[in-house]
């Protein structure tokens, strides 16, 4: 390939990664990771709810990775109400998973930052080392790309599994249950998907610059040029 499609196509690939190291960092700030309804379960059977009377009992909850608000619906009109993670919910969430998610959110945007950077040099300068090559491009791609799926896994083990919007509900509330009615995950949680899936595409664009994968085999040249040397 020709070396100005070459620098063309780092190019675009450093603008991807350092558009997902931003992203990134603005998804990471925000608490639109999730979005959910949770029924006021024991004010519910107080009054035996039933149909279009559960609207009064449900109430919404929306949070990220450092904090969040619900909004308490208990029969007696809504009352919002604001949380942060660290270190008021330490104690009842799984912490050493929330604490994962946002070191590998961490390790995230600093690779892709240095994965742009090194994309801008590939293109622009002389790479002079192994790591400042294709094979570097690759493994910061390769880390970027493993760490925001790392991140959706544990993410979504931690609401799914570990029932986090419950237990999130349920934080200091000593007579009323809350039982999560409906959640989903928001834009920011999406953000990272998009930026993992940009990284597997920037692996692709150095594959179509030319360069081979790591690890692959090279082609054995030297019996087709030891069998053509005994011809003559």
């Amino acid at each position: 390939m020709p070396a100005q499609q070459k620098k063309i196509i780092f190019c675009v690939a450093g603008v991807l990664s350092f558009a997902c190291a931003l992203g990134t960092a603005a998804a990471v700030g925000t608490q639109l990771w999730v979005r959910g309804t949770v029924l006021c379960k024991t004010g519910a059977l107080l009054v035996n709810a039933t149909g279009q009377e559960l609207d009064k009992f449900i109430g919404e909850i929306q949070y990220g990775l450092f904090y969040g608000e619900r909004v308490r619906q208990c029969g007696l009109g809504g009352r919002p109400l604001q949380f942060s993670f660290f270190p008021d919910l330490l104690k009842v969430i799984p912490a050493s998973i929330h604490v994962s998610v946002v070191l590998f959110c961490t390790v995230l945007i600093v690779f892709a930052l240095v994965g742009a950077g090194f994309f801008m040099f590939n293109a622009f300068g002389s790479p002079y080392e192994t790591l400042h090559g294709p094979v570097g491009l690759y493994l910061w791609s390769f880390i970027a790309c493993s760490c925001g799926c790392l991140i959706m896994i544990l993410f979504s083990s931690e609401v799914k599994v570990h029932h986090l919007s419950e237990k999130i509900a349920n934080f200091r509330e000593g007579s009323f249950t809350f039982k999560t009615h409906s959640e989903g995950f928001a834009s920011s949680f999406w953000t990272i998907l998009v930026c993992s899936l940009v990284h597997f595409l920037n692996a692709l664009l150095i594959r179509v610059a030319g360069f081979d994968f790591p690890f692959s085999k090279p082609k054995d040249s030297g019996t087709v040029t030891g069998a053509v040397d005994l011809m003559y």
